[in-house]
């Protein structure tokens, strides 16, 4: 059974751009912090200038006009002053300028939507000004961009010509020349030592249906296996369900502790004394990068295999509503705890959920998955159980299991009994609904949101 659904994805590819256009890159995205920090400081400004107002009693009537923040707003005050502001603003393309400013209206917005209650979630900070050891980004939505016509190795972006890509573009190229695909914006960008450009495509996908649509499957993170499974799957968990944790940061910290070490004996950059990093300290530098960068890219692999061998195979995957922020504080797993990616495991599960036309449950982040008894004639709750205690015994009928194994199990039953509406008020399980921030999860009563599926990157 297939389906087909037009999505919102995200192709990015690396870069292997000349020097002279790593210069325009690094140009580009400097003029886009350049028109942020401007109307940031005009925004900054103008409040301040209100509240000193403000404070000598003067009725709000006769205070300074406020800033217009929106994008247009500030887009047409830069037009005004950029020959004043920036008179070399003539070198970069317009769109620069352009998401600078789009960025900084879309920071006003949330803080000024979460400080009236307007925004769920965690309170957004006032917009802080950028510096030049900031990310380096920079987005087109307009001009000529997109995949060259030369052949499937170089991308066109405005003002900076024909680029050549790192890998082949013939996955997007095949959509874009059947006509199942539209590039609606571009976005260069610098990390983990190398440039990348991201294409926004709305794509028409054609996704099978999963082979067990009907089938649910609990899914229990954790640290000594990535995953444990209430069912196995062949070629992703062992016959347990135990999907094993390849750790790559813990594998790699003592080659990133030798380098580091190493740096440190060199002489790096120092702001305040102007001094200039040695071709020694650049090398280790280098190093260090690409070392971060091949362990994020073996966790974002290993991840996207896991949570597509989920997806095709099983019709709704459970997982709980884990604090990986709160977790994280604690300072002897965080590092384990950050090596693992439970947040984007989940947030690939979500989207990818939804263009296969399954479900992803989100259990309530209060749930005693770990607690309660598996066994389907007792569901007994526990009223203590350590951490440290791997093995679940019950009390009541002396069932015993695996401690992960038993929370898996019990999770694939909560969606079970919500799925036949036999669910009690307490089980505060929820469909995730990426309506608002991706990392948050919208609990209504005892029941569930149907959201709409999220954009991912390729997989």
């Amino acid at each position: 059974m297939t389906d087909d659904a037009t999505v919102l994805q995200a192709y990015r590819f690396a870069l292997d751009p000349t020097e002279a256009q790593k210069q325009m890159l690094r140009s580009h995205c400097g003029a886009q912090r350049k028109a942020f920090n401007w109307g940031l400081g005009e925004v900054k400004a103008n409040l301040d200038q209100r509240a000193a107002e403000r404070s000598y009693g003067i009725a709000d009537a006769e205070l300074t006009p406020p800033v217009n923040w929106s994008a247009y707003g500030l887009r047409k005050r830069w037009n005004q002053t950029k020959d004043v502001v920036a008179p070399w603003w003539r070198e970069n393309s317009k769109e620069a300028y352009s998401s600078g400013l789009a960025n900084l209206a879309a920071g006003l917005s949330n803080w000024a939507k979460s400080r009236s209650g307007d925004r769920s979630g965690a309170r957004v900070r006032f917009p802080r000004f950028k510096s030049k050891r900031s990310a380096k980004s920079c987005r087109f939505t307009t001009g000529a961009f997109g995949l060259a016509d030369t052949d499937r190795r170089h991308v066109q972006l405005p003002r900076i010509g024909v680029v050549r890509t790192h890998e082949s573009t013939r996955k997007l190229a095949r959509h874009i020349e059947r006509g199942t695909a539209r590039i609606r914006s571009a976005t260069v960008s610098f990390t983990r030592g190398r440039w990348f450009v991201s294409f926004s495509v709305e794509v028409e996908r054609t996704h099978r249906a999963p082979t067990r649509p009907d089938t649910v499957v609990g899914v229990d993170l954790g640290i000594t296996h990535l995953a444990v499974l209430s069912q196995p799957v062949p070629g992703v968990s062992d016959c347990h369900g135990m999907v094993a944790n390849p750790r790559h940061l813990e594998q790699a910290h003592r080659g990133l502790q030798r380098l580091q070490r190493q740096a440190a004996r060199r002489r790096g950059p120092d702001r305040r004394t102007g001094t200039k990093p040695s071709k020694r300290w650049q090398q280790s530098n280098s190093k260090i990068t690409k070392l971060r960068a091949k362990v994020a890219n073996c966790r974002a692999d290993g991840l996207h295999k896991l949570t597509t061998a989920l997806t095709d195979r099983f019709g709704t995957v459970v997982v709980e509503d884990l604090n990986v922020a709160s977790m994280l504080r604690n300072h002897r797993l965080a590092r384990r705890i950050a090596d693992a990616g439970w947040g984007e495991l989940r947030r690939q599960l979500n989207y990818k959920s939804g263009w296969r036309g399954g479900t992803l449950t989100v259990a309530d982040r209060w749930y005693p998955s770990s607690k309660t008894c598996s066994n389907p004639v007792c569901g007994v709750v526990k009223t203590k159980l350590r951490l440290r205690d791997r093995v679940f015994c019950c009390d009541s009928c002396g069932h015993r299991t695996d401690r992960d194994l038993n929370a898996a199990r019990n999770l694939a039953a909560l969606a079970t009994r919500i799925h036949h509406g036999t669910s009690s008020p307490s089980s505060g399980a929820t469909k995730n609904a990426l309506d608002g921030n991706p990392c948050k999860t919208n609990l209504v009563g005892s029941g569930y949101r149907h959201g709409k599926p999220h954009e991912g990157n390729a997989a």
